[in-house]
């Protein structure tokens, strides 16, 4: 059996030996093949760029030759259109002739000496001309800008005014009334200073009556009292504690009462 194992392992080595080398000659021609086939993709692929280098080329050649035929019509078209403008010019160069003409008589006949300074010095005034108009529409639109503000002044002005008016109107209205009050108010001063002149009046009188009492009594009485002639309720006291009777020619005193006053 060991012997039988030995010769299956070397009849095994060997194959593997020889599936070895196989193996190496399969890589082998493997790497060749894949080899050939880069370099045939290599050639495809110059082939094809060739091909479209070729294709844009043509393509290019191709555009190349239509935009020279549009330009080639685009210039007879100019051509034709520079050949209408040549007419054109020639017939207004001989309209304008008259012009020419009139021009080299104003030089004969001027301080000019060629006609260039004529048409220079036209040149000059119309500048001028342009100027003073931009100068005068500059001037227009400042007095313009001028009158909007001062509009717009007078507008806000009118305003103020309008409100001061409003305002006045509204003040003249309370001035009103108080000078109404004012009179109704002197009416009241004056009826209440006329009731007071009244009523001091009749203080005054019965202070007159009560201190001719006091002295009738007190001479009835024959007794000296220390009273101020101001003191009328000290007075009244001291004429109702000697209880006489009114005195002949006293007829203005009657109505009134002589019990004190009280506050």
């Amino acid at each position: 059996m060991h012997h039988a194992m030995e010769q299956k392992k070397e009849t095994f080595q060997r194959r593997m030996e020889t599936l070895n080398l196989r193996w190496e000659e399969l890589s082998i021609k493997e790497a060749q093949l894949k080899a050939h086939i880069r370099k045939f993709e290599q050639f495809i692929q110059e082939n094809d760029q060739k091909r479209i280098r070729a294709l844009k080329k043509a393509n290019k050649e191709r555009e190349l030759k239509r935009q020279r035929v549009r330009e080639l019509a685009k210039a007879k078209q100019e051509m034709a259109a520079l050949r209408l403008e040549h007419q054109r010019l020639s017939s207004k160069l001989q309209d304008y002739s008259i012009f020419n003409k009139y021009l080299e008589k104003v030089v004969e006949n001027s301080e000019f000496e060629e006609i260039h300074e004529v048409i220079s010095r036209y040149k000059t005034l119309v500048s001028m001309h342009q100027d003073l108009m931009h100068s005068a529409q500059e001037g227009q639109e400042k007095i313009e800008r001028a009158k909007a503000r001062l509009a717009r002044y007078m507008e806000e002005k009118d305003d103020e005014i309008l409100q001061h008016n409003n305002e006045l109107a509204r003040l003249q209205m309370r001035f009103d009334r108080a000078r109404s009050d004012v009179i109704i108010w002197e009416s009241r001063w004056a009826h209440i200073q006329n009731t007071a002149a009244k009523k001091t009046l009749l203080l005054g009188t019965i202070k007159m009556a009560t201190l001719n009492l006091f002295q009738i009594v007190s001479k009835q009485l024959k007794e000296t009292a220390t009273v101020s002639l101001e003191d009328t309720h000290r007075q009244l006291d001291m004429v109702r504690g000697g209880a006489v009777p009114w005195p002949a020619g006293s007829t203005e005193l009657r109505g009134l009462s002589l019990r004190p006053r009280q506050e």
